[in-house]
């Protein structure tokens, strides 16, 4: 009962309120609500139910819109026509600004969407009624369906599960005969429009009957479709002033409606207009209509509803799904029994993906290991190399070591008691070459004991020093020249040291390497330019060897190598390294005349977020 009370109230309230008087409409509205920039007309769809289908909604209602379009200034009606479906999505785009069909529909859009009636038609078929909808229920003349209750598990056919006078009004009679109509019916076959094969179906014996909008029947026998004889109305009745057979109920004819979008002075215009149209008006004749009157109240389609219990503005999805299933067995088994599969497959390709990913992981973990220990074999096989200066560097200062102690204990043997100042200038002297032999060793340590990269502050000046002072006497040996050329204002870089050491000794090395086996007689020359620009510093180191046979690329390659007793680890570690601290490393020949072979290393300032530039 609530229920009820409250759709007869949302109806009630949805009435559009005007006047029916043949007043003018003040002008000053009408220009504020109809006005266009350059004056073209304002283009409105009127949806229509095609209850015939399309072609003959369009004709029917076309001078309807002409009807209109004469009578109110600067807008242009056009007929859209479909079925419910088709209606409704149009109303849910935005497609169509008014709508002419049956209460039902109305109702169903009218608790989605803003809507109004404007006008309720007056069927000209039937003296002016307002109440027009029904269903009739046919069958074949010679079959033996007398009622309702013959039709008990057989197979029927109607036009919409949402047609008022082709589906619903017969279910609301069902249920007033208390009949359950849910699985009355072995099959009910939805058709749609146009509403000729619904007795086409039963003509050909595929259902046992059909459930038409009042008049069908009559509207094809006119037309010379089918032949009267042949079809049988059941429960049937004529109500008073009609000239078709109904197996139901009347209900509410159809009515103008307009959604939230149209001004009201607009529909207060069009409700005037349909209110002034006469019965013998061309528009009312093809529309077949007596004319329109105010809006009736739709307390019986309410009224039905509520029995029916239809929801207008919620899906049951579960309730869908359980039909679908029950129609469909084989198919739901189907989907579920591939659910499952999926579901199983799913889990052991998780199962599987996390075997792989503890599997790569080790891998990995094992890779960087032998990563490590190839820069040791690197580390050790430049020190070899070296080995002869590292140990002229360590003799030095072991050797001053030795003068020095040497000197004061022959004083001390002698009874030459030296002055605390000559004491303390000897023991600085010692104390100077013992910490200078410790930084050797410690930078042997270093490049031997490769570790995982510790970034820290670092002045890239001091380490090209300690580089060119690590292979001195490689340079002095070979007769190879060193230049430096610093500019910009110096800063200091966040790098791994020990790393980045190791990169410039592989440079230099390098560069010692191919001016000893070019066979010019120009003197070896080894150039490094330090450029320190806003964001970042730029090391180039250029020598005036026979430069790069191959690729870059190729050269970079692990354990690529054009040395006899190289391990091709050295530029592969270099661009590695490099790559762990965002930096960028190239080599190329040199694009002057002079033979040779250029490398770069850029790298960011100490804070520097930018992306370093080529």
């Amino acid at each position: 009962m609530l229920r009820f009370i409250l759709g007869l109230l949302v109806i009630c309230s949805m009435y559009p309120a005007f006047s029916a008087s043949s007043e003018p409409i003040n002008q000053e509205m009408r220009i504020q609500a109809l006005s266009t920039h350059g004056h073209k007309p304002h283009e409105f769809n009127v949806g229509v139910l095609a209850n015939w289908g399309h072609q003959q909604a369009a004709e029917r209602w076309a001078p309807m819109m002409a009807y209109l379009n004469k009578h109110i200034d600067d807008v242009n009606f056009n007929v859209y026509p479909g079925d419910f479906e088709a209606l409704n999505e149009a109303m849910e785009l935005g497609s169509i600004q008014f709508i002419i069909t049956n209460p039902g529909q109305y109702l169903y859009l009218s608790n989605q969407y803003p809507l109004s009636w404007l006008a309720t038609m007056r069927s000209r078929r039937h003296n002016g009624a307002t109440s027009a909808i029904g269903s009739a229920i046919i069958v074949k003349a010679n079959s033996d369906y007398r009622t309702l209750f013959d039709l008990k598990h057989k197979v029927i056919a109607a036009s919409d599960p949402n047609a008022l006078g082709g589906y619903q009004a017969t279910i609301g009679l069902m249920h007033k005969l208390g009949m359950k109509s849910k699985d009355y019916f072995s099959e009910v076959k939805f058709l749609g429009f146009p509403l000729d094969p619904l007795l086409y179906q039963v003509r050909d014996g595929n259902v046992d009957a059909a459930i038409t909008p009042l008049c069908t029947f009559e509207d094809m026998i006119a037309r010379g479709l089918i032949n009267a004889a042949d079809y049988r109305v059941l429960n049937p009745s004529k109500p008073e002033g009609f000239d078709c057979q109904c197996s139901t109920k009347l209900y509410p004819n159809w009515s103008f409606a307009a959604n939230e979008s149209v001004s009201n002075v607009l529909s207060k215009e069009i409700t005037q207009a349909l209110m002034d149209l006469p019965s013998d008006h061309p528009a009312a004749i093809k529309a077949q209509l007596m004319g329109w009157t105010s809006p009736i109240s739709q307390l019986a389609v309410i009224q039905l509803f509520s029995d029916l219990r239809v929801k207008v503005t919620d899906v049951n999805r579960w309730e869908t799904l359980r039909n679908w299933l029950n129609d469909n067995r084989h198919w739901g088994i189907f989907a579920v029994l591939l659910f499952v599969v999926a579901t199983v497959y799913h889990l052991w390709i998780e199962y599987r993906f996390h075997q792989k990913s503890e599997s790569l992981i080790a891998s990995e973990r094992q890779l960087k290991q032998q990563e490590i220990a190839l820069e040791r074999l690197q580390s050790a096989a430049i020190i070899g190399e070296i080995g002869a200066g590292l140990a002229h560097e360590i003799n030095q200062p072991i050797a001053a070591i030795t003068s020095y102690s040497e000197g004061g204990i022959m004083r001390l043997q002698s009874h030459q008691l030296p002055d605390n100042q000559t004491a303390i200038e000897l023991l600085e002297k010692i104390h100077k070459q013992s910490t200078r032999a410790g930084e050797v060793v410690h930078r042997i340590r270093g490049l031997l004991k490769r570790r995982e990269a510790v970034m820290d502050d670092v002045n890239i000046l001091t380490l090209v020093d300690e580089s060119i002072s690590l292979l001195r006497l490689e340079l002095a040996r070979r007769d190879i020249k060193v230049a430096k050329d610093i500019k910009g204002e110096p800063f200091f870089i966040t790098a791994d040291r020990v790393g980045l050491l190791q990169v410039l000794i592989n440079l230099i090395k390098n560069s010692i390497d191919a001016i000893d086996e070019h066979l010019y007689e120009t003197t070896g020359e080894i150039s490094i330019s330090i450029h320190f620009k806003d964001q970042q510093v730029n090391i180039v180191i250029i020598d005036n060897g026979p430069g790069l046979a191959q690729d870059s690329d190729a050269v970079m390659a692990t354990f690529f190598t054009t040395k006899e007793e190289g391990l091709g680890l050295g530029l592969a570690i270099c661009n590695d390294v490099i790559k762990e601290h965002e930096g960028i490393f190239k080599l190329k020949n040199r694009e002057d005349e002079s033979h040779g072979c250029s490398a770069l290393i850029a790298l960011k300032k100490r804070g520097s977020k930018q992306k370093i530039q080529a």
